[in-house]
Parts: C-alpha cells; sequence; structure tokens
C-alpha cells in the first residue's frame, strides 16, 4: 500500500532509505523540464533546486505469496503533483477496479496494469487514460507499510470510518496465506502500529463506499505518517532503512531524491494539500455480475486537466 506522506513530499526520506538499503531503482522516462541532466549521477553530484511542477505515480501492492513476485495487482494507485513555487500537492486517489484501457493491450481493472507489464505499463496507463504526464514512480510492497509504520513508533489517527472486517486476508507471517481473520479499527482517536494500520487502509468489506472509502482512508494513513515522520530523528534512519528491505522501488535516482529533500522539508502548510477522490458520479458501478467501476470521463478528464495540467 502507498506509504510516505504529503503527496511526493511525504515519500522522499522512505524512498531515500529504501534506495540506500537495496540500490534497487527502476528507470522510466523522466521528463525534460523536471530532471536535470546530472539527476542521473550520485546523490552528491551538483545539481540546481527543481523549480518546475512534477507528478508522481504512487502505487501500492499486495505481494504476498498467493501472487508471484513479477504479477501482482496495485492495490493503491495515487498521483500527485508538486508546484514548488506554490508549496501546493494534490493527491488524486484512482480507484482499484475502475476499468480502463490498458496500456498493454485491451481492456480491463486499472490494477493489473502494473501486474500485466510492471511499472511502466502502470505509468503508461495512468498517462493514455488520465491524459497526464507521469514524471517518476514510487512502489511499496504490502510489508512495506508496515515495516515504515513499526519504525516510526506507530500513527496517531482520527478514525472517522471504522473498520469491521469478517473476510478480512490472513496472509501476513503465515503458511497459509488463503486464510481470513475478522478485524476491526474503531471510530475515534486511535494509534496504530504497522498491522493495524494497514488493516484500516486495506480493509473494504466493511465499508458500504468500498474502494473510494479506501482511497480516502489511504490519504488519510499517508498525512498521519508525515506528521509522526517530523518527529524522527537522525538516529531513527539506520532503523528504517533497515526495516523497509527490498519492499520500495523507484525510478528516482539518488541524485534527485537528494535535490527534493529541502523541498520536502518545507512542505508545512496542510492547507496546500488538496485531497480528490474519484467517487460518485466520477464514477459509478457496472451494475452487472462483475465487480468493477465504470468512468464518466466527461468529468474526469476536466478534472484531472485541472488539478494536473
Amino acid at each position: 500500500m502507498s506509504a510516505g506522506a504529503g503527496g511526493l513530499a511525504y515519500f522522499i526520506p522512505a524512498a531515500q532509505l529504501a534506495i540506500e538499503s537495496t540500490g534497487q531503482v527502476i528507470h522510466v522516462t523522466p521528463s525534460p523540464s523536471t530532471l536535470s541532466p546530472s539527476a542521473s549521477g550520485s546523490p552528491s553530484a551538483s545539481a540546481a533546486p527543481i523549480s518546475g511542477a512534477f507528478t508522481v505515480l504512487l502505487l501500492g501492492s499486495d505481494d504476498d505469496s498467493k501472487f508471484s513476485a513479477d504479477h501482482v495487482l496495485t492495490q493503491s494507485m495515487i498521483l500527485v503533483r508538486v508546484v514548488p513555487a506554490t508549496k501546493q500537492v494534490t493527491m488524486l486517489s484512482i480507484p482499484r477496479d475502475l476499468y480502463v484501457h490498458l496500456s498493454t493491450g485491451g481492456s480491463g481493472k486499472i490494477d493489473g496494469a502494473y501486474s500485466y507489464g510492471g511499472p511502466s505499463a502502470a505509468v503508461a496507463t495512468v498517462e493514455q487514460d488520465f491524459n497526464v504526464h507521469v514524471d517518476e514512480y514510487i512502489w511499496i510492497g504490502l510489508l512495506g507499510l508496515v515495516k515504515l509504520i513499526d519504525a516510526i513508533g506507530g500513527i496517531n489517527v482520527v478514525t472517522s470510518s471504522p473498520v469491521l472486517d469478517d473476510y478480512y486476508p490472513a496472509d501476513l507471517n503465515t503458511t497459509w496465506p488463503y486464510d481470513y481473520e475478522r478485524v476491526a479499527v474503531l471510530a475515534g482517536p486511535q494509534h496504530l502500529d504497522g498491522v493495524h494500520a494497514m488493516q484500516y487502509v486495506r480493509s473494504r468489506h466493511g465499508d458500504l463506499q468500498s474502494d473510494i472509502g479506501r482511497s480516502q482512508r489511504q490519504q488519510q494513513v499517508l498525512i498521519a505518517i508525515r506528521q509522526k515522520a517530523k518527529q524522527l530523528s537522525p538516529e531513527d534512519l539506520p532503523a528504517i532503512s533497515q526495516a523497509l528491505g527490498g519492499e520500495l522501488k523507484t525510478s528516482m535516482p539518488l541524485s534527485k531524491v537528494a535535490q527534493l529533500l529541502p523541498l520536502a522539508a518545507s512542505f508545512d502548510n496542510p492547507d496546500t494539500i488538496n485531497q480528490v477522490v474519484l467517487a460518485n458520479p466520477y464514477t459509478h458501478g457496472c451494475g452487472c455480475s462483475e465487480s468493477y467501476l465504470t468512468a464518466n470521463w466527461g468529468l474526469i478528464l476536466p478534472l484531472v486537466h485541472q488539478y494536473f495540467p
């Protein structure tokens, strides 16, 4: 599931630590307007601060043993646009069940784009269907969010949408990942560890809004992580790096991450964060036996153009 904070700004520290720990960087074509020629070098390379707006696709997957590591679905897809000049951040959650044209051919739920073609296919699908340009991507696995939140000492949230799920996947730390368990995250102020935070953002059976409600909870947890991360000291970073292991992949080279770190620290005003979820009338159920959402592109595309010009 997507983890980090304040749009891309929330994710940068985790991305830097994970890359340093694993050395795993998968490249997509960067935007010439936002990526300097030296960005593919070392993090110490001299580069001018980033001043132009840029867009990142955040991806989160259930990557437990039920799935092949190369063919996981994306349970979470969030487009993030950062405008450094105005310190504006926009987060737009894309429902996993949205029925779209896939860049790999044919049509299907958008969560399958990553499964069929990896991060490049997920990026290309979002670009072609939403008419946006994606500069970078960040992917995090199922255990990544659990480990990250535990490493920072848990998060504080006010759970306005409580979770009660009798069919939550019991697929963490088990030899039989096809079982279910009953989970509950009650309403009100809560301090959540990694497992309970994962239950809060992952459950979909107890929410009348299904994926729409889950998207709202995901954005809420991102903001909570950002708030908690502000309390961290440099002494906390080695433990976080070790905890993430190989649970995070990104197209950003270390040099670009280094350029973004000062920018991330300057995003302190919550009023500059726009949170967008494609609920009704932008999407609606298909009214059929298949569980997917159909898009009202006549409304979605103008909305996307407004926030992602």
